[in-house]
């Protein structure tokens, strides 16, 4: 049957029903030219590094402090207002604390300070809980420091290195309040992964602005207590900690000074080591498109900010690899805003690892003390037996509150599409995953075979943008140079193909078996896709996107290359899935019909399974499941023929 564009593959019932033809494709002779490694992984990363080198913003010093106050106000509200709030009901970001106090821990009399119990609400139907650590007697209003955790704390607010400090705060005179993390301590449900915020990012709601909200409602909570001299409010955290300190302390004024502990890099670093970040709030959808950490940081000036970083880090962001980028570069900054004095760096050695031990933390209290206008302190007091068990320090979550995983199946419960003409959507949907018409500018020809009657040839299709997608072209000798043509994708790799790719070409059939990024051998290995796909979000990109661009380049070139006016699609598992129905809907006419294997009837499949983000990544498109469904893809697609394979 000849038809116009691309036509997809039949059903597969119908494939196997179909007389053979001679010289046979058979899958034993298929396999191991489709199980060929045409790319090394360490080429895609290389491509993936210089891709996202393209994307690093850079950090120009302005020629006065008025200029730079502009710029760092501009940068605020934009992040605010289009990443971290994004999605996010207004009531729920305006609204203030709403916390209680649960009463008092036993502490030994004479010890210098008093603790006490306290659960706040992150949003309705969901509650963080703290330690708020008094000084024994407070005069007037005093400093205070938000503490908060990272990810290496399995215990969380219990454990001994943040005890010890948040004691030693007290009794140099500060408030030190000890906040909890998601799937840390009493927030350690499973289904409070961080991982889970990317399910929040796919149902139309900033995945970042959880995190965000949940340390923000704590500063709101500190910054009422009647005792606490708001002039005088710091912030300090390691790891995830750290990430939090600078966050938070960089788009609120509240927080006069901040110690953020070995807890972010640039993504110029980023780019060489992309597993130091490797979580969804940090490289948060759209957070580097226009800036970096460097200029949070530098939107510190001229508040007192002190940098410590560990000489040999055995978790993430190592000191020599961020302080070229996250301390020299920003140093200027706090210069022309008058305040060298008030920026500060520290490269920990002993232990050197990642840690917030007695070297770091003597360092916060120097420079709390120092920039608080109290007595200077150098000196930890040591405390071993003050410090709390974990049972001592729990103060309790209500009764089936919601987790980061219940909170996004909530927002996808309540998502009500609005119809619109389909100009429209296919507009909305290409803005949605970032779609840019690609080609493919180099098609290398890496391997071939011409016997057993089948003829192969093996690509690396370099695209216009950069980065490239692995495709095999198989066909009989026989069979004319415009057959019609199936493209074939498989969540695996074409590897997987070796069954559909001779059945197809024994039918006369052209195929092309090829790997978008992320796939087979187009895929990353290390560290993982996951954190280059984070990274390349983190950008303003995404990575279906990407996909979906590939697949509409190779299959366009394929059909200027063999003259062919039909071509089929067929694909294998959900991630495949997607990628081709995005392609389709935004090329229609292209394919003129798609089979789909083992696919999804809906994206509602991803929260109910639920499917792991860490595999599959690409799927995780902000606002994807808020804008559209499978059906609603589909539609666009018209008028290609979509079809699901039986069972």
């Amino acid at each position: 049957m000849k038809t116009c564009g691309i036509r997809i593959v039949v059903i597969a019932a119908a494939l196997s029903a179909a007389p053979l033809a001679c010289g046979q494709a058979e899958p034993r002779y298929v396999a191991p030219i489709l199980q060929q490694e045409l790319q090394p992984p360490s080429v895609t990363e290389y491509e993936l590094r210089q891709y996202l080198s393209k994307h690093i913003p850079p950090l120009r010093v302005p020629r006065t402090a008025a200029e730079w106050q502009a710029e760092s106000e501009r940068i605020r509200k934009r992040i605010l207002a289009d990443i971290i709030y994004h999605g996010w009901p207004k009531e729920w970001v305006e609204s203030g604390p709403r916390a209680e106090d649960l009463g008092e821990i036993p502490v030994a009399p004479g010890s210098g300070y008093h603790m006490r119990k306290i659960r706040y609400e992150i949003v309705p139907g969901m509650h963080s809980t703290a330690i708020l650590y008094e000084p024994e007697k407070i005069v007037g209003r005093i400093p205070a420091v938000l503490n908060v955790n990272g990810h290496v704390m399995a215990p969380g607010k219990a454990i001994a290195f943040k005890q010890r400090r948040c004691i030693n705060y007290a009794r140099r005179g500060m408030l030190a309040l000890s906040v909890e993390w998601f799937a840390c301590g009493e927030l350690a449900a499973p289904e409070n992964n961080h991982d889970y915020a990317a399910y929040l990012d796919l149902a139309g709601a900033s995945g970042v602005g959880l995190f965000y909200l949940a340390m923000r409602k704590a500063l709101d909570y500190l910054y009422t207590l009647p005792n606490v001299d708001r002039s005088r409010i710091g912030m300090t955290g390691l790891s995830g900690g750290g990430w939090q300190t600078i966050m938070l302390s960089a788009l609120d004024a509240r927080v006069a000074v901040a110690v953020p502990v070995a807890g972010y890099g640039s993504l110029e670093s980023n780019v060489v080591l992309p597993q130091d970040t490797s979580e969804v709030e940090e490289d948060a959808t759209d957070l580097r498109a226009e800036q970096d950490y460097t200029h949070l940081t530098a939107m510190r000036a001229p508040r007192p900010t002190l940098l410590l970083y560990n000489a040999e880090d055995d978790c993430c962001f190592r000191a020599p690899f961020v302080k070229p980028y996250i301390y020299e570069a920003v140093k200027p900054f706090f210069d022309l805003m008058g305040a060298p004095e008030a920026f500060a760096w520290h490269e920990n050695t002993n232990p050197g690892t990642h840690n917030y031990q007695r070297e770091n933390r003597e360092k916060s209290y120097t420079f709390f003390s120092e920039n608080f206008h109290l007595p200077v302190v150098k000196d930890e007091i040591s405390m071993d037996g003050d410090v709390k068990t974990v049972e001592e320090l729990t103060v309790g979550i209500p009764v089936n509150d919601l987790t980061i995983l219940g909170l996004a199946r909530q927002m996808a419960a309540t998502i009500r599409r609005t119809p619109a003409p389909v100009a429209a959507q296919r507009a909305r949907l290409e803005s949605t995953i970032r779609y840019k018409a690609l080609s493919v500018q180099q098609p290398w020809l890496l391997a071939n075979t011409n016997n057993k009657g089948v003829e192969t040839h093996s690509y690396r299709l370099g695209m216009s943008d950069g980065l490239s997608a692995m495709a095999v072209w198989l066909k009989a000798l026989d069979d004319p140079p415009n057959a019609p043509i199936t493209v074939l994708l498989h969540d695996g790799g074409f590897k997987e193909l070796k069954e559909p790719a001779s059945e197809h070409v024994n039918r006369g059939e052209q195929v092309l078996a090829i790997d978008v990024l992320f796939t087979g051998s187009a895929c990353p290995r290390k560290p993982s896709p996951a954190d280059y796909a984070l990274l390349l979000t983190s950008v303003g990109e995404r990575p279906m996107g990407i996909e979906a661009g590939q697949l509409i380049a190779a299959a366009q070139w394929l059909q200027d290359r063999s003259k062919s006016r039909s071509i089929r699609l067929e694909t294998y598992g959900i991630r495949s899935q997607l990628a081709a129905l995005l392609a389709t809907a935004l090329k229609p006419g292209l394919f003129s019909e798609l089979l789909v294997h083992d696919g999804m009837s809906s994206l509602q499949r991803l929260f109910d399974a639920p499917v792991k983000y860490r595999t599959s990544a690409d799927l995780f498109c902000r606002d994807l499941y808020k804008e559209f469904d499978i059906d609603a893809i589909g539609a666009l697609a018209a008028p290609t023929r979509i079809r699901t394979a039986n069972k």
